[in-house]
C-alpha cells in the first residue's frame, strides 16, 4: 500500500492509472532541478504553468509544455479561441487558489472544471513523462496518454517558436 498521498495521487488512483513516485532528497521548485533529482530527462519533465486571461474576471488555462521548452502564451490563447483575452501569468497566489499547490509543485490534474488543461503537442508523442505529485518532495513518473485523458486536456503547438 502506498503511504505517500496527495490530491493528485488519489485522482489517478481513482482513474485506475498506474504510476511511479519518485522522491526527492529535498524540496524542489524547477523542472530543472527535479529532474537532476528524479534522475530523468528534463523532456520527459512537464511543465505546468497556469495562465490568466486579462481583466477584472480573467478565466484561467493551464499549459504544459516539456520541461527544457517556454510557453507562447499568444498560443495558447490562439487555441482557446477568439473568446479568449491575452493571457498572463498568474501570481504565486493564483497559482495556490486555483490549483491547491504552491508555485513549482503544480500538477495539470486535478483542477477545477472550467480550467481547460492544454498540453504541448511534443508531450503527446511521449511514453511517459513526469509531474509533480502536488507535494514539493516527491514526483511521478506516469504514461503521457494517461496524463492527457485524466487532465481532459488537449494537444496543440503552444511553445515558443512552435507557431
Amino acid at each position: 500500500m502506498n503511504v505517500f498521498r496527495t490530491p493528485i495521487t488519489d485522482l489517478l488512483d481513482a482513474h485506475g492509472v498506474r504510476y511511479r513516485l519518485l522522491r526527492h532528497a529535498e524540496a524542489v521548485f524547477t523542472v530543472e532541478a527535479a529532474a537532476r533529482q528524479r534522475g530523468v530527462l528534463l523532456e520527459e519533465m512537464v511543465k505546468s504553468i497556469l495562465l490568466r486571461e486579462a481583466g477584472q474576471n480573467g478565466r484561467y488555462v493551464m499549459a504544459c509544455v516539456p520541461g527544457a521548452e517556454r510557453v507562447a502564451p499568444k498560443a495558447v490563447q490562439t487555441v482557446l479561441g477568439e473568446a479568449w483575452r491575452r493571457l498572463h501569468f498568474a501570481s504565486a497566489d493564483e497559482i495556490q487558489a486555483v490549483t491547491g499547490c504552491v508555485q513549482g509543485a503544480v500538477a495539470p490534474i486535478g483542477l477545477p472544471d472550467d480550467v481547460p488543461v492544454i498540453f504541448d503537442e511534443a508531450i503527446g508523442r511521449l511514453t511517459r513523462c513526469n509531474i509533480s505529485s502536488g507535494d514539493p518532495l516527491c514526483g511521478l513518473e506516469l504514461g503521457a496518454a494517461d496524463l492527457v485523458r485524466v487532465a481532459g486536456g488537449r494537444l496543440a503547438a503552444i511553445t515558443e517558436g512552435s507557431q
